[in-house]
């Protein structure tokens, strides 16, 4: 009979964690899966259940839910610094890189290489994003309920703009008497108390007692309100004394707080929200700029959210906000900037919340309101995928739903997005292998056309 593993020493798991920070492609969905292969499946370090409970918690919080389940484990593993190295070592090998593929974007973006290479990725992503979907969605919809809440959320954010806040309440109280009066439908873990023998015992089991840093207490949760509050008052305050409160570094903050704070969903659903405030309102990129920008963030590792360091690089660029002599620091400092302010909230909620959601374990009140939530994150998805792919496909329409499908049809896009989706679903190539094909193809086709 197997033995669960030894106890995990901190620097064994910093080990693990700069590792995954280098190698977490493939979106929310692909890092998602990554982590329970290496944690679950191959080092069982955390059962399938306690897996997807925290999964299932940090599926209904604002911002990036990848990130925040990193947060999560670590925590879990190894309290707050645990939480503080997971969940960082996530973010800053993505931010440095992207910088530094930003600043290549905008000094060398139009030559024929990089334009093809991005002519040939974009349709690709719009393939990424629907096997985004359908990973969550075959994982999660295990009902035709729960398809149901998937499609009426699509309804609801696609076509009726509802906003998502009040989508995930929708949800949530639909989970809540759902899981009153069929209870069977919305209990998430019933698939999967059996999958955990297939691997073995984990180091944190199904019925491990809770460790004494997981335990609510009211001092606990006082800590980690203050001394969040400190860390977004203090860089912010100073941002204000220094800059005021119009320059565009103060406002980038103010915006990238409120996505973190009020968009649900993880990065495919804060993403539309970012699109608008950041090309609408305040124009720091241009549409086609935008896709370029997601384009660059599927291609690097971590959170896909982090294209907020590539619209900030690109915004703090563009207004030489440090001067004309010093337009990559003035993008540089930007990035780092909107990444703090984006990933603050994420560390507060998990350390916050995180001693709750443990408390809750197997008491379906609490988790059948997260199964119909996380069901209604596919609906939204699926919208995000939509609307990429008709502006991928229509490159000339406008922004708005009724102009988007005017102008000249790209069939070559087409025809790249479904050899990707091919790839993608039916000879199971990585994300890291579709984006390469694909932009070899965009960048052949586009010298050619030479």
């Amino acid at each position: 009979m197997q033995s669960a593993p030894p106890p995990v020493e901190f620097w064994q798991a910093l080990r693990f964690w700069l590792k995954l920070g280098f190698i977490s492609f493939g979106g929310p969905a692909g890092q998602i899966a990554i982590m329970h292969q290496e944690l679950v499946e191959r080092r069982r370090w955390i059962s399938e259940k306690r897996f997807l409970h925290a999964l299932n918690y940090c599926m209904v919080l604002p911002g990036p839910e990848a990130q925040q389940l990193a947060t999560y484990l670590g925590w879990l593993m190894h309290r707050t610094p645990g939480a503080v190295m997971a969940g960082a070592l996530f973010v800053l090998p993505s931010l440095v890189i992207l910088i530094a593929l930003s600043w290549i974007y905008l000094v060398w973006g139009q030559t024929p290489l990089v334009a093809g290479l991005f002519y040939g990725i974009k349709p690709a992503v719009a393939a990424i994003v629907v096997q985004a979907a359908w990973r969550i969605g075959s994982r999660t919809l295990t009902h035709p309920l729960l398809w149901g809440i998937a499609a009426a959320s699509f309804v609801a954010i696609f076509f009726l703009q509802l906003p998502f806040p009040l989508i995930v309440l929708g949800a949530a109280l639909l989970g809540y008497f759902g899981g009153r009066f069929r209870p069977a439908v919305f209990d998430s873990h019933a698939s999967h108390t059996s999958k955990q023998a297939c691997y073995g015992p984990a180091l944190i089991d199904d019925h491990t007692p809770l460790a004494a840093h997981t335990k609510h207490s009211s001092a606990g949760l006082a800590k980690v309100l203050l001394a969040g509050a400190l860390l977004w008052s203090l860089p912010m305050g100073l941002l204000i004394g220094l800059l005021g409160w119009q320059h565009t570094y103060t406002q980038m903050s103010w915006f990238f707080t409120k996505a973190a704070l009020l968009t649900f969903g993880g990065a495919y659903a804060v993403l539309p929200y970012v699109y608008q405030g950041a090309i609408t309102t305040y124009g720091w990129l241009t549409p086609a700029q935008m896709m370029d920008g997601l384009a660059l963030g599927e291609t690097t590792p971590g959170p896909l959210i982090m294209v907020v360091a590539f619209v900030a690089f690109l915004g703090g660029y563009g207004q030489a906000l440090l001067g004309p002599d010093a337009l990559f620091a003035a993008g540089a400092l930007a990035a780092c900037l909107v990444t703090w302010f984006t990933f603050l909230p994420s560390f507060i909620f998990i350390l916050a919340g995180g001693p709750f959601i443990e408390s809750t374990q197997g008491q379906l009140k609490f988790t059948a309101p997260l199964t119909a939530i996380t069901a209604a994150v596919v609906g939204v998805i699926v919208s995000l995928a939509l609307f990429l792919g008709i502006h991928v496909l229509w490159p000339e329409g406008g922004a708005d739903l009724r102009t988007a499908l005017q102008g000249r049809f790209d069939a070559v896009s087409a025809l790249i997005a479904i050899a990707a989706g091919v790839a993608l679903f039916k000879l199971k190539r990585s994300v890291i292998q579709v984006i390469m094909g694909s932009a070899l193809v965009g960048l052949a086709i586009r010298l050619l056309a030479l």
